[in-house]
């Protein structure tokens, strides 16, 4: 299948740059659909879930357009998602914010926690340290660089893979003064922590690979 044939729909729940990346998608050949309708976001070969804001505020959106519902749906069925930036978030099992605790989609365990630097937000290009095997990444350079813009993130990686028959998910890191989760890689679910959609070349190369196995 083509890039041209593959359908992607860009959540709109409320809460994400949805624009930047109805354009970004559809500069893979890709075609792209901004909506929150049920059956298009079922039926999507990709759905990305894009976020900014506060956690709490992004699930409550998410919530009430069902997209909670159509994610766990989508990846039950091995049906590819990705998430963006708070969008990645609230695939954790939670998020504390100002000391409040809101539960998150919980695909994977952890805690979306403020970030631990001198310096926050995290705005600006940053390199990652990805796996060798990842396909999120592949074709590009080590000192590659991607757009972030966060005060929240994920220090500690909690899923252990037990099962040997099991493929482990692939994290890359970045850092902003301590270490931090930056992206995802897991069976239909990827994910990350920048904004690929504002990460020019490096960022279009990153989405042509998402494109690519849909």
């Amino acid at each position: 299948m083509t890039a041209s044939s593959k359908k992607v729909v860009v959540f709109d729940y409320g809460f994400g740059n949805v624009r930047s990346a109805e354009r970004a998608l559809a500069r893979t050949g890709a075609q792209v659909e901004i909506t929150r309708d049920f059956d298009q976001a079922m039926n999507a070969d990709g759905l990305l879930v894009p976020g900014v804001g506060a956690f709490a505020a992004c699930m409550e959106g998410l919530k009430q357009a069902r997209g909670d519902w159509i994610v766990e749906r989508r990846l039950s069925g091995g049906r590819p998602v990705m998430g963006i930036c708070v969008g990645m978030q609230i695939l954790f099992a939670r998020g504390i914010e100002h000391g409040v605790e809101t539960e998150g989609l919980g695909e994977w365990p952890g805690s979306v926690e403020p970030l631990q630097a001198e310096i926050v937000p995290h705005m600006g290009w940053n390199t990652v340290d990805a796996p060798p095997a990842s396909e999120l990444f592949a074709g590009l350079d080590a000192d590659a660089r991607f757009y972030f813009v966060h005060s929240y993130a994920v220090h500690d990686w909690a899923l252990e893979t037990e099962n040997p028959l099991m493929t482990a998910p692939l994290v890359t890191w970045a850092t902003h003064g301590k270490p931090f989760v930056a992206a995802v890689e897991n069976g239909a679910l990827w994910a990350t922590q920048f904004h690929p959609e504002k990460s020019g070349d490096a960022g279009a190369q990153l989405l042509n690979n998402w494109i690519g196995t849909l």
